[in-house]
C-alpha cells in the first residue's frame, strides 16, 4: 500500500523550508504515514512532471518559477488562484490537479498576526506573481490604495487584478526622486522581491521622511524573504521604528492552509511555526 506524500517543487529548490514545516506538522498531528519532499522542476517541466506523478502524491506545495505554470497545467482552479493568475498549490482530485493560492491566506495571516488592520494604503514592491497574492490579501484587510514601486515598468495583469478587486493604483519607479518620501510615509509596505532586490530602495530610504498615526497604527513592514535575515529593508525600517514582519511568518501561514488541504487535518501551526524558526536559525 502507497503511502500519501506531497512536495514541494520549483528551481532551484534546496533551499526550500517547506519539508521541515509540513514534516513537522504530520508529526505534530499523529500523521505519522504522510512524508513530504522536494523536486528539482522548472516551468516547462510542469505539465510531464504531474503526468508523471503516482498516486501516493496528494499535493503539491509550488514555488517560483512554477506557479503560472502549475495554474495552467491543472484541471480546475479556485476562483482566487485563477484572479491572481499563479497558483503555489495542486491537491489531487477524481478530475484532476486543482489549482489554489494559499500565498494569500499567508499574507493576510502574516500581517493580522502582527496587528495590521485598517490600513488603507499600501505600497508594494515589484509587480510579479507574488505581488498579485498580496494585493488580493490586501483586498481582504481593507486596503484601497497601492503603489507599486518597480524598476522600469509594472506588469498589466497586476494592475489589471488591483482593478477588478477595486484598488486604485499607482506606479512609482525605484529611481524616481519622490519614491523615498512616498515609501517613508507609507504605514504598510510589502516587498515581494527576492534577496537583495529591495536593497536599492532600502539604502534611500535611511533618510527618508515618515509618519505615524497613533502608537500602534503603523508603519508595517512585510518583507517576503526568510533567508538570510535580516534584509537589508528589514533593518533600515526597523531602525525607523517599524514592525517587521518576517516572510517566515508568511511561509508558515500559507503552509498550513496548504496543510489542511493535502490532509483534511487541521493545521498544528505553532508546532509548524517553532520547526520553521528553528530551521533558519
Amino acid at each position: 500500500m502507497l503511502m500519501p506524500r506531497a512536495l514541494v517543487i520549483g528551481s532551484p529548490i534546496g533551499h526550500s523550508r517547506s519539508p521541515v514545516i509540513h514534516e513537522a506538522g504530520y508529526r505534530a498531528a499523529g500523521l505519522t504515514d504522510w512524508s513530504y519532499d522536494r523536486a528539482e522542476v522548472t516551468a516547462d517541466e510542469v505539465p510531464e512532471f504531474l503526468a508523471g506523478l503516482d498516486s501516493d502524491v496528494r499535493g503539491l506545495s509550488v514555488t517560483m518559477p512554477c506557479k503560472e505554470a502549475a495554474l495552467a497545467a491543472a484541471a480546475t482552479a479556485t476562483p482566487l488562484a485563477t484572479g491572481v493568475g499563479a497558483a503555489n498549490t495542486l491537491v489531487r482530485t477524481d478530475d484532476g490537479w486543482h489549482a489554489d493560492n494559499t500565498d494569500v491566506a499567508g499574507v493576510v495571516g502574516a500581517l493580522r498576526g502582527a496587528g495590521c488592520e485598517g490600513t488603507q494604503h499600501a505600497v508594494v514592491l515589484g509587480s510579479g506573481a507574488t505581488a498579485r497574492a498580496v494585493i488580493a490579501a490586501m483586498a481582504e484587510l481593507g486596503v484601497t490604495d497601492v503603489t507599486f514601486v518597480v524598476r522600469t515598468t509594472a506588469r498589466p495583469e497586476t494592475l489589471a487584478l488591483a482593478d477588478k478587486l477595486g484598488i486604485d493604483a499607482q506606479v512609482v519607479r525605484q529611481d524616481a526622486d519622490e519614491m523615498p518620501a512616498l515609501v517613508g510615509r507609507c504605514l504598510l509596505v510589502v516587498s515581494t522581491l527576492p534577496q537583495g532586490g529591495a536593497d536599492v530602495v532600502a539604502d534611500r530610504l535611511v533618510d527618508a521622511p515618515s509618519l505615524r498615526i497613533g502608537p500602534a497604527a503603523g508603519p508595517y513592514v512585510l518583507d517576503v524573504v526568510y533567508a538570510d535575515w535580516p534584509t537589508r529593508l528589514a533593518q533600515v525600517m526597523q531602525e525607523r521604528g517599524a514592525t517587521v514582519v518576517n516572510g517566515l511568518d508568511m511561509l508558515v501561514h500559507q503552509a498550513a492552509a496548504q496543510f489542511e488541504l493535502f490532509t483534511a487535518t487541521p493545521a498544528p501551526i505553532a508546532d509548524m511555526m517553532q520547526a520553521a524558526s528553528d530551521a533558519v536559525k
